[in-house]
């Protein structure tokens, strides 16, 4: 009996251990659903925004878990609560969508995509995602 009650420990200590070392998604995240990181793009192309955890809501809504999309062409990142800029290099989606269609001049652009509050202050680096593309 005693070596059945060490068997069941052991193995649920392994098992145990086993999901310890899966990795675990954020609760909240944000992701690029299109274009993919790298890839090599012919303007104009199409954005899609993807949230985890979070409900996409128009400007002004400042329910919590709740908020907008902003897209960020070569811009430095925005820091925590910070109000997101409105200018030609910060993109602001406050209608709620979640795609959208950009024109960019041939060349190589970091595109970070910052969910923010109702009041377009952004979540910061946990609700960020940046990617590389390329523009022929």
């Amino acid at each position: 009996m005693k070596l059945l009650s060490s068997l069941v420990v052991a193995a649920s200590l392994v098992l145990a251990a086993g999901c310890a070392s899966q990795s675990v998604p954020p609760a909240q995240s944000v992701s690029f659903l299109q274009p993919v990181d790298g890839a090599t793009v012919t303007s104009p192309f199409v954005v899609k925004f993807g949230v985890t955890g979070m409900q996409v809501q128009p400007a002004g809504t400042m329910a919590p878990d709740t908020g907008h999309h902003h897209l960020l062409i070569n811009a430095e990142d925005v820091a925590t609560m910070a109000v997101i800029p409105m200018d030609e290099t910060h993109l602001h989606f406050g209608k709620g969508q979640t795609e959208t269609t950009v024109t960019l001049k041939p060349g190589k652009y970091k595109l970070t995509m910052q969910f923010g509050n109702g009041a377009h202050q952004a979540y910061g680096p946990a609700m960020s995602k940046s990617i590389q593309v390329t523009v022929q």
